[in-house]
């Protein structure tokens, strides 16, 4: 054991001898920077290889005696050690174990070298999967698989990479429970909560779905099958007051004020409607509870407003107010922006004049609180106008819209108190937690490979990556060597 770590730190020192060798050399030489750059990366690639294999020589390979204590029992070593490939950042390595345990064909109880090198379950070291996946929920698996292949020299599958990214995501929902609320005094006064839809193409099933679509579609065929991922933000932020004016001013003619406060701790997730523990559970369910839970976390003695901003779907509200008592819900204001533009382009063409003064006037007295006034006057329009046909309909849509959400249009209240009227936090989410990712050229998703790259890629994004790593580390570490401290000790004593 000492043996195999010295030889390999000799030559560990011979490698290092060669490599300033090499610098001086090419010093002296004068050739271009890149060539150096690439073989000091290289030979210190080849390094970290050899040393790491000293560090495991150096722990040997678990010879423990013949026999173990385990849970009142003395579990045998096995004759033959056992190899186990280990995949790290500076390539492969093939570890000799002893492992303990009553037979050969039964479980390995107890391996005392893994145990105390901490190694994960699968052949891949924790860092190669941290540093995989942190490309793997950025880019598709192939072009990750690449990029990780020209930067370490290590090649591995697209599939072991999709197994990789289901497994890590395993450990998303217990690093979620386990995470500290926000400290107060980094909090903003009003909590907002966010909701919106957004799809995700999914690989077809020829034994449940119908045939692709060949050749040209027919209106309202899609390309691919998509299911709906609901997509939910949480965050605190401070009032910002501001008038009907100021809204105009910042949303149709992009005059953003320089003070707006940001977001507080914000934290974005994704669900899709799956089956979990036999059981199908909704994706809007599993959201509007976590906002419940947030609720309860981040506003435990009520003394904050709770705002939900979202467009007017009623299946997402009917669960908002279901779960969460006294949330002041408001009607995306952009949303509702759009309805007026359908309105105006009723009676003008679009990009006109008209009807950018159309859209300028109404939505001006909308963020006055004269909601009932808009909707008589485009009642009185289109009967004055004896509109027809489709534009008959188009404005008997945008009309209904804003009726059946008018309890959720007090825009003059909301500006006074402060409160956010946009829901540009939710429509940010869906396109950088989902669309972003899931809808690169090509992309097909099972519904687990689906999920799990959503609950991974919301990590990312929550800027948890580190914390949720170690967490999953620590614990793996503990589920896979809950006797990892008692070989660990008889180690140091045999050392």
């Amino acid at each position: 054991m000492i043996m195999a770590q010295e030889q390999a730190i000799l030559k560990g020192q011979v490698q290092l001898e060669e490599l300033t060798a090499f610098v001086r050399q090419a010093s002296r030489a004068g050739r271009p920077i890149d060539e150096v750059e690439r073989t000091l990366w290289q030979s210190l690639l080849a390094l970290g290889h050899t040393m790491l294999a000293g560090y495991v020589a150096g722990v040997g390979p678990g010879d423990m005696g013949e026999t173990l204590a385990h849970e009142e029992r003395d579990l045998k070593r096995l004759e033959e050690m056992h190899e186990r490939r280990f995949v790290s950042v500076f390539g492969e390595l093939m570890i000799p174990r002893y492992v303990y345990g009553t037979r050969e064909t039964q479980k390995h109880e107890i391996i005392p070298t893994d145990a105390i090198l901490g190694l994960p379950e699968s052949d891949f070291s924790h860092l190669l999967q941290k540093w995989d996946q942190a490309f793997c929920v950025q880019n598709s698996h192939a072009e990750s698989r690449r990029t990780v292949e020209r930067v370490l020299g290590i090649g591995q599958s697209i599939r072991s990479l999709e197994q990789m990214n289901v497994s890590m995501a395993q450990g998303v929902e217990a690093f979620r429970s386990s995470q500290p609320k926000p400290p107060a005094n980094e909090e903003g006064s009003i909590l907002v909560l966010t909701a919106d839809g957004k799809g995700v193409p999914m690989r077809r099933d020829a034994t449940q779905d119908p045939p692709p679509i060949r050749g040209r579609r027919k209106k309202g065929e899609k390309a691919n099958k998509k299911r709906m991922a609901c997509v939910g933000s949480v965050y605190t932020i401070d009032p910002f007051v501001r008038t009907p004016a100021d809204v105009v001013d910042e949303v149709l003619r992009d005059a953003r004020k320089p003070d707006r406060p940001q977001p507080c701790h914000k934290q974005l997730r994704a669900e899709l409607t799956r089956e979990i523990d036999g059981e199908e559970v909704n994706g809007k369910d599993r959201i509007f509870s976590w906002f419940a839970e947030q609720v309860k976390i981040r506003n435990p003695r009520g003394r904050k407003p709770v705002v939900c901003v979202m467009d007017g779907e009623r299946a997402l509200w009917k669960k908002l107010t279901a779960l969460i008592v006294g949330v002041v819900c408001i009607l995306d204001i952009f949303h509702v922006l759009e309805r007026l533009w359908q309105a105006a382009h009723c009676f003008h063409p679009e990009g006109s004049e008209e009807a950018e003064a159309f859209v300028t006037d109404r939505f001006l007295r909308l963020l006055r609180g004269e909601v009932g006034y808009v909707i008589g006057g485009l009642k009185q329009m289109a009967t004055k106008q004896k509109l027809k046909g489709s534009k008959a309909k188009q404005l008997r849509a945008a009309i209904g819209y804003l009726e059946r959400n008018r309890r959720f249009m007090k825009y003059d209240e909301y500006l006074v108190a402060g409160y956010p009227i946009g829901s540009g936090v939710a429509e940010g989410a869906c396109r950088h937690l989902v669309k972003d990712r899931m809808e690169l050229t090509g992309m097909r998703w099972s519904i687990p490979g689906a999920q799990a790259m959503l609950d991974l890629r919301a990590v990312y994004l929550n800027d948890d990556w580190e914390a949720f790593q170690q967490h999953r580390i620590e614990q793996e570490r503990h589920r896979l060597y809950p006797y990892r401290s008692r070989v660990q000790r008889k180690h140091r004593k045999a050392a």
